[in-house]
């Protein structure tokens, strides 16, 4: 900030119209949504997304489908992160826009009263109930150690089905681990069996691990990430947002129809392995709407959340999901 200067001036004598242009400067710098004035105009958003996962790769496309979207005027840049957490902090911030994120940690965040909502769906699925040799169901897992992701969907449909199978969870030795870690984890014998996120999940079963369970049977059905904004920029700028909204759906359409088009690029920028990846995909659903069913699930995570001592109190669905801008249309294989 430039020094200020040594002579005093009265302030009768600084124009109106210079203490007005301050002013505005001032209130800009201090506003958290909307997006950044571009060069030539418009508007630049940018959306957080985690590095390297096939499931979390639309805001990459979003730049390719603006146009076609009514968007034009958007200009796109993505941002990758490291954690669920990160991307939601990240949000309230204002550091990045819009967020493709964990739909657990936005209900986490407004169980503590942060502004955060899910305004379309981003992909289902994902996940996977993993055991070693000698094993083909959740009683196997009894007094074997097994990994979990804390705060995941993963781990509430975990639990669920844990209780339909009479299983105590309190029999089991949990093993609290990161994303990345399961799969070497479970391959260097730290660990028997796991719950947890792909890809580590594809990895495990081409390499001797057996699916025991079918982690989408419970009443959150194949809830995992969804496109996330913040309650204050739904009210200041709502067009952005049904923009933004837009411009995923034709991204997500894309992605699930013409997978080969858009997965050699992100194993070049991320690099990994383009097979794996792809038997990873097999396990997601990518979309974009907010059907009912979709709306009913995320009350049912929340309620089973706070039941498990996840978050104090379920929030309000209304207060974790806008359904203003996606389609309520039900997909016809949700």
């Amino acid at each position: 900030m430039p020094t200020p200067s040594r002579t005093r001036r009265p302030a009768h004598r600084t124009p109106l119209a210079l203490l007005v242009a301050l002013l505005a400067l001032v209130l800009g710098a201090c506003s958290t949504g909307g997006g950044e004035a571009a060069d030539d105009g418009g508007t630049v958003v940018k959306v957080g997304t985690l590095r390297g996962q096939p499931h979390f790769y639309a805001p990459y496309l979003y730049e390719r489908f603006a146009e076609e979207a009514g968007a034009e005027d958007v200009t796109f840049e993505a941002v990758a992160l490291e954690t669920a957490p990160a991307l939601n902090d990240a949000l309230l911030s204002g550091s990045i826009d819009f967020a493709v994120g964990s739909i657990t940690a936005t209900i986490a965040g407004a169980a503590g009263g942060r502004d955060i909502k899910v305004v379309a769906a981003a992909a289902d699925g994902g996940s996977g109930i993993v055991g070693g040799e000698g094993m083909s169901s959740v009683e196997d897992l009894v007094g074997a150690k097994v990994g979990y992701l804390e705060s995941s969907s993963q781990y509430v449909a975990f639990q669920l089905v844990l209780e339909e199978a009479g299983v105590d969870v309190d029999d089991l030795d949990l093993v609290s681990l990161t994303a990345p870690e399961f799969f070497n984890a479970f391959q260097t014998g730290q660990i028997d069996a796991f719950a947890a996120p792909e890809i580590g999940v594809s990895l495990a079963l081409a390499n001797g691990g057996t699916s025991i369970a079918d982690p989408y049977s419970t009443e959150i059905g194949r809830l995992n990430i969804a496109l996330l904004s913040t309650g204050e920029q739904i009210e200041e700028d709502p067009e952005l947002v049904q923009q933004v909204v837009d411009t995923h759906a034709a991204a997500t359409t894309f992605m699930s129809e013409n997978q080969d088009d858009w997965l050699p690029d992100m194993v070049e920028e991320y690099g990994g392995d383009e097979e794996v990846f792809s038997t990873a995909l097999e396990n997601f659903w990518l979309r974009s709407d907010l059907s009912p069913t979709y709306e009913e699930q995320i009350g049912n995570l929340a309620a089973q959340m706070a039941r498990l001592g996840m978050i104090p109190e379920a929030p309000e669905v209304g207060d974790v999901v806008d359904t203003s801008f996606a389609s309520r249309d039900e997909p016809s294989d949700s």
